[in-house]
């Protein structure tokens, strides 16, 4: 039974038109990094400690949204958005896209400090779009599976139509590209209460009241653990923040049980039955989902066939 979400308004069923394709394939390495909650949650926390580094967005965020009242809703709300842009159909992925473009055009201000700072600033987009690629392609790689560098680089190709979509320029391209575009940013990084608060938030197990405490304790020391050391010192978060040799193990213990447990009412396994595929469909095999993969585009071309 298909569990439709809501976002801005719109209802995405992720089990319908059949057929209809996503933007991103599901041969893909982004299925197999985005069907895992756990990389999602540690890279999602990550991204957002990037971002929160700049004064232009952390102001956006503080000051037009309600993160500061509502974060974990709102957390929420941007993971639903990431869910559709990935495994949605194309349709409502570009709907749902324009949605937050359309909400984003309205969102401007002044930091602190008096400098002036607008939501589509083509350099702020290009940042948070490149926070949310390196987070969840690192925690993904250092918690779940190590993956190669034709396997990052793929990740990074496959994202670039959903990036375009946002409004995004300079997609991300590699991990060098990354560290490239963090350079040029970094000395305007610094460290915030806001920070600091968004990390309590986190660790308080208001994020997911039926995880233990210490779990998501765990994860968020996990998404400081994949900080750039540059960005960590920059806001400075010291020590306190360590991930402990048994919090890294109980991490990895966590993202190896979601690696490997379908959970078939997620969006990756609902958009799997759209595409014909079966709904445990992404925690197979590689061999397996290659095989499953070209047999449902050769079932595909043979409806299509004329009679």
């Amino acid at each position: 039974m298909s569990d439709p979400k809501t976002y801005l308004g719109w209802k995405v069923d992720f089990t319908i038109p059949p057929g209809e394709a996503a933007l991103v394939p599901p041969d893909s390495v982004t299925w197999q990094v985005f069907k895992n909650p756990v990389a999602l949650a540690i890279g999602g926390i990550c991204a957002v400690l990037l971002e929160f580094a700049d004064a232009r967005i952390r102001s956006g965020v503080w000051d037009h949204s309600v993160f500061k009242t509502d974060p974990i809703g709102r957390s929420k709300r941007t993971g639903i958005a990431a869910m559709v842009g990935t495994f949605g159909p194309a349709s409502a992925a570009r709907r749902v896209i324009q949605s937050v473009t359309n909400m984003h055009a309205r969102v401007d201000g002044e930091t602190p400090s008096g400098e002036a700072y607008r939501a589509l600033d083509p350099e702020l987009l290009d940042w948070v779009s490149a926070t949310a690629a390196y987070g969840f392609l690192i925690a993904y790689h250092r918690f779940v599976r190590t993956l190669t560098d034709d396997e990052m680089n793929r990740f990074f190709a496959e994202g670039e139509a959903v990036a375009r979509l946002y409004g995004v320029q300079h997609p991300l391209k590699s991990v060098q590209h990354f560290n490239s575009m963090m350079a040029h940013l970094l000395p305007r990084f610094e460290p915030h209460p806001i920070n600091t608060e968004f990390l309590d938030i986190m660790k308080s197990g208001r994020a997911a009241p039926g995880v233990p405490k210490g779990l998501q304790s765990a994860l968020v020391h996990a998404a400081v653990d994949i900080l750039p050391k540059p960005v960590r010192q920059r806001l400075e978060l010291g020590p306190e923040y360590d991930l402990s040799p048994l919090g890294r193990l109980t991490v990895k213990g966590m993202a190896a049980i979601a690696e490997r447990t379908p959970d078939l009412n997620a969006p990756a396994a609902q958009a799997s039955l759209r595409l014909g595929l079966p709904r445990s469909f992404p925690w197979k095999s590689e061999p397996e989902r290659r095989r499953l993969v070209a047999a449902a585009r050769i079932a595909s071309m043979a409806k299509e066939a004329p009679v």
